[in-house]
This record gives structure tokens, C-alpha cells and sequence, in this order.
């Protein structure tokens, strides 16, 4: 029957050939004695990867814009406190406010967005009530004074911080050395179109007391009450004015040796990120700038911008 090809019911072709993984004679799966037969396992086949290529974009973005982005954030904030101080002691109008229109002329000068500008006019008079000046005094590590111009809308909350900060650099806030600082009225001219002796020549006709050369600017500098005279004369001179704020300097310098002197610097750099300060004054001797206008060393008063 096999030779003749045949097949009978119920059987299975004849195998040809073992199955493959047979370790001894082939069984059919399920059949008495049969063997199990290895399943192959596969082998996971490595896949290249491609290394990426290196950059610091990251890297630049952290440690340049972060900080530049903060620090101009910092200075919007600032000038818009000012704006709305400045408002609220004159009216929000700054052709009636000589001291409104110094503040738009400073925010003009430092390329304040002019939303900015109209948003903080518009708060001062959607609401007038509100909003106040502080002239703080604090005495840091080696003796050293810091005058420090605050705008607020918590008187508060503000110097709750403010004691926080200056007892964390090892300074207080104190009321008895006002007397180190005199007041002086400042009119900053844009522009260096004079030189140091025709400025003094136009200084004494216009009123003030002396002139100071600071980068591109020239300083005239006045008693508080002749600021504004000094201001419109200066004008009619040809001169342009962009400021005209009274400010405050230190009667003498203090020298500190090494170890104070690095930790009022550290002071002056906290207070000086601090958005309720719109400028500080020091009296220590030779101390560099934190940044352009960062705070007033005593041979130049600057704004804290």
C-alpha cells in the first residue's frame, strides 16, 4: 500500500527528513518519549547610535540671557515705579510736572517701552490714592552708611523685607545718620556739545554750583530749591536736559580694609537687585559700580537704574 503510494486514513506522511534541533531520534510532538525541541531565541541586533553634535545654545541662554533678561525686567519695574511716585506728588501730566516729564525724559533715554510709560500713568490715575517714597538709612558691615530712595505701595511689607535682607549682610536699618548725606539738585545734560569750561561758564549764569563729567553726560549741579530754574535756563541755553532729580551724596568717604569692604560689596549688590530701591547711596571710599548706575560712590552720584 506504501508502494503503490497509497495512504491510508488516519496516517501521517512519512517523514523525509529530521526536524531540525533533534537532539536524538525525531518524535512528533506529543508522542510517547518525544523530545522538546529548542525554541531559537532571538538575538537583539545593536542599533548604532548617532552621537549629536555638541553646542551650548543651553548654555547661553542660562548664563547670558537669563540674567540680562532679569536685569532689564529689574529696570522696567523701577522706572515704572518712578513714573507712578512722580505722578502722584505733581499730577500725571508731564507738562505740568517738570518732575513727571524728568522721569519720561530718563525713560526715553533708557528705551523704556512706551506702554510702560502710559500703563503707569494710567494706574496713577485710575487710582490716585496710594503709592509712597521712603528715604531709609542703614548702617552696614565696617561702618558703613547706605541711603537708600524706596518706592512702594506696602510701606509694610517692604521694610519687613528690606530688615530681612540687611540683617542676612550683617547691616541694620537706623534713623541717626541723615546727617551724613546732604541733599543736591542734579540736571543731567544729554550730549557732550560743551567742554568742561564752557559748562562752568553756563552753570554760573543758569544758577548752579558746579559741573560734573559723567560718560557722555554733563551734571549741573544746584541747591534743591533751584533745580527747576536751573533746569528751564539750561533749556533756553540750547542745552537738552534729560533729568532733573534731586539726589543725595555722602559729606565724606569711609575706607574699610579688605574683609568688610568685600561684604559691603556683597551688600550693595543684594540691595541693589532689590525692586523696591530706585537708587542707593554709600558712603565707602572707591567702591566700584555693581552696574551702570548700580549705586553712588562718593565721588559721583548716580541713579540706580
Amino acid at each position: 500500500m506504501a508502494a503503490l503510494g497509497l495512504r491510508a486514513p488516519g496516517l501521517l506522511p512519512p517523514l523525509r527528513a529530521p526536524l531540525r534541533g533533534c537532539l536524538g531520534p525525531c518524535r512528533l510532538p506529543g508522542s510517547p518519549g518525544a523530545v522538546p525541541v529548542p525554541v531559537p531565541v532571538p538575538v537583539p541586533v545593536p542599533v548604532p547610535v548617532r552621537a549629536m553634535a555638541g553646542h551650548n545654545r543651553w548654555s547661553k541662554v542660562r548664563n547670558v540671557k537669563g540674567p540680562r533678561d532679569a536685569e532689564r525686567s529689574r529696570l522696567l519695574e523701577k522706572m515704572a515705579r518712578m513714573l507712578r511716585a512722580a505722578a502722584r506728588e505733581g499730577g500725571p501730566d508731564p507738562s505740568l510736572n517738570p518732575g513727571l516729564a524728568a522721569v519720561v525724559a530718563q525713560c526715553r533715554t533708557l528705551n523704556v517701552p512706551k506702554a510702560t510709560i502710559e500703563g503707569a500713568l494710567r494706574s496713577v490715575r485710575e487710582r490716585p490714592a496710594g503709592g509712597s517714597q521712603l528715604l531709609l538709612t542703614a548702617r552696614g558691615p565696617g561702618g558703613s552708611l547706605v541711603l537708600l530712595d524706596v518706592r512702594t505701595d506696602n510701606v509694610r511689607r517692604s521694610q519687613a523685607e528690606l530688615r530681612t535682607l540687611l540683617q542676612r549682610h550683617g547691616a541694620a536699618l537706623t534713623a541717626d545718620v541723615h546727617h551724613a548725606f546732604e541733599a543736591v539738585g542734579v540736571v543731567r545734560v544729554s550730549g557732550r556739545t560743551l567742554g568742561l569750561e564752557a559748562a562752568l561758564d553756563v552753570a554760573a549764569v543758569a544758577g548752579a554750583q558746579d559741573v560734573a563729567e559723567d560718560e557722555d553726560e554733563l551734571k549741573f549741579l544746584c541747591a534743591p530749591s533751584a533745580l527747576g530754574s536751573v533746569r528751564q535756563h539750561l533749556a533756553a541755553a540750547g542745552l537738552r536736559p534729560i533729568s532733573a532729580t534731586l539726589e543725595f551724596r555722602p559729606r565724606s568717604a569711609l575706607a574699610l580694609p579688605d574683609g568688610p569692604r568685600a561684604a559691603a560689596e556683597r551688600l550693595l549688590r543684594a540691595l541693589a537687585e532689590w525692586p523696591d530701591i530706585v537708587r542707593i547711596v554709600h558712603n565707602i571710599q572707591d567702591v566700584p559700580a555693581v552696574t551702570r548706575g548700580g549705586h553712588s560712590a562718593p565721588a559721583t552720584t548716580r541713579d540706580h537704574q
